[in-house]
């Protein structure tokens, strides 16, 4: 489908009118029809969402124009210029990141956005269209189907989610790595669903969702959950409770009662303004949002101090056993050695002992470009090897293969560090002391290690050229987290 905005109207692409659509003042959605037979269909796809006439590609033309004149959708100009060039889907405002060109729909020049360009082209002569008609009604309250028991740290956090989502409230909840933050979020979403609100959980990353998935899926075995993320097949579908990514909440507006991003200290939302408006945008004006880590930002953390943000603390993981502390091991210039073709002596001795006890581990590297050398040297002392990083079309694959034990180690980049969890596992950092392993990132790699209640230790190693204050604060924030939970009992001494 290819029309644009012209005098409040949509015009098929080409139209002679169309020369002039920069030119557009804003304009108001007519009064909703109340004796109108919309179309459900429509309003299923479109309902909380705000999606480019492409997106909408299966309904004709003429049924769209014809629920905006009965006031059931509503037309919104993509970019905005007032005082600064502004995309209404993303946010962005870095006149940098416009880009003009001669466009065949207008046949003028025209300005789109490349900040969010990934997720289809917005530029001046493309609306924004979303649902203003009524809302879908749900037609039943799901029973939670997890059978499971909380620890008493769990439960405290439980039922303050439930409180949040009762009074629209923001709650940090702030657990160590494996405590179960997913399973405190049920009874929460189970109130939420029984009220007749909208849950989303959203996440940075696929392999987070892809993780997730089965387990909300388990949880509410009489809901349809949805989870959206690049290339999904639930794309389109409609849910009470959707999962995804951040990137996909760009296409969704005023859709949720109670957003819940987990992992909010994870690249790319804690790095990128377009993804935190895609978050606020995607709320109701009134609703709850719950932010989950274990490495809160000092934003956050401050916010919470400051009282401006309510938070409770898990300190201990549900098994009652304490956290692995990383050993720091000096194993040299692992970077000279590599360009030779050969592992750090040490780093060798840790890989041949986990071949040598068919131990599963991850092995973290700094930079995509050590994956593979790593891997190919690995390969000389077992078969049962695999690299995995951000552009590899098959890392999908790799890590559901690592899970189901195909391979003995998994060398990775920070792409792993949060997301992926395996029983019984051993990690290794190989260059700890390079930037990109901050303090956050290194508590969430050793938080891999002994989550579960049948394997709750492990060995963590960060193998570096020279220790580095993110070393030791990630090793502090670990033995305090152990420290606070001995103190309040909750962990198995």
């Amino acid at each position: 489908m290819r029309f644009i905005l012209h005098d409040n109207q949509l015009v098929p692409n080409g139209s002679q009118e169309a020369q002039a659509i920069s030119r557009l003042p804003e304009w108001h959605t007519p009064a909703v029809n109340p004796t109108f037979s919309f179309n459900a269909s429509l309003q299923q796809f479109l309902v909380g969402k705000q999606l480019l006439p492409d997106e909408l590609a299966s309904f004709s033309f003429s049924t769209l124009h014809e629920h905006y004149e009965q006031g059931y959708i509503h037309y919104q100009k993509s970019i905005v210029k007032k005082d600064v060039m502004t995309c209404m889907r993303c946010g962005n405002q870095q006149q940098h990141l416009f880009a003009s060109f001669h466009c065949g729909r207008c046949y003028s020049t025209c300005t789109y956005c490349r900040a969010c360009i990934g997720m289809g082209r917005v530029s001046e002569c493309t609306p924004l269209i979303t649902w203003k008609g009524p809302p879908l009604r749900e037609v039943s309250s799901p029973t939670l189907t997890w059978k499971g028991k909380l620890s008493p740290a769990q439960q405290t956090a439980s039922s303050q989610m439930v409180e949040a989502v009762h009074s629209k409230q923001e709650l940090l909840v702030w657990a160590v790595c494996g405590a179960g933050k997913t399973e405190v979020l049920f009874e929460g979403i189970s109130k939420a669903l029984a009220l007749g609100k909208s849950v989303c959980v959203a996440t940075p990353r696929t392999d987070v969702v892809l993780e997730l998935h089965p387990r909300l899926q388990q949880a509410f075995q009489e809901l349809e959950v949805v989870a959206l993320y690049g290339g999904s097949a639930d794309k389109g579908k409609h849910s009470s409770l959707i999962l995804t990514t951040t990137h996909q909440l760009l296409r969704y507006y005023e859709a949720f009662d109670v957003m819940i991003i987990d992992e909010v200290d994870a690249f790319p939302y804690s790095a990128e303004p377009m993804l935190q408006y895609a978050a606020h945008k995607a709320r109701k004006a009134e609703s709850t949002l719950i932010y989950l880590t274990a490495t809160p930002s000092e934003s956050l953390k401050q916010q919470v101090k400051e009282n401006k943000l309510a938070a409770v603390k898990i300190p201990a993981r549900y098994h009652r056993y304490p956290i692995p502390i990383p050993r720091f091991v000096w194993c040299g210039n692992w970077q000279k050695r590599l360009v030779k073709k050969k592992l750090p002596f040490t780093v060798l001795n840790w890989i041949k002992q986990r071949v040598c006890d068919d131990k599963q581990c991850f092995v973290f590297v700094p930079k995509v470009k050590w994956v593979q050398p790593v891997v190919e040297l690995i390969q000389q002392l077992t078969p049962r090897v695999a690299g995995v990083h951000a552009e590899d079309k098959e890392r999908k694959e790799k890590v559901k293969a690592f899970r189901e034990q195909q391979y003995t180690i998994l060398v990775t980049t920070t792409i792993l560090e949060r997301g992926v969890t395996v029983p019984n596992i051993d990690v290794a950092v190989v260059g700890a002391e390079n930037e990109i392993f901050t303090e956050s990132a290194l508590v969430q790699i050793s938080g891999r290690v002994g989550r579960s209640a049948n394997f709750p230790t492990g060995d963590v190693v960060f193998f570096h050229y020279g220790q580095t204050v993110e070393m030791k604060k990630a090793k502090k924030h670990m033995v305090d987290m152990n420290d606070m939970a001995k103190k309040q009992g909750l962990i198995q001494i």
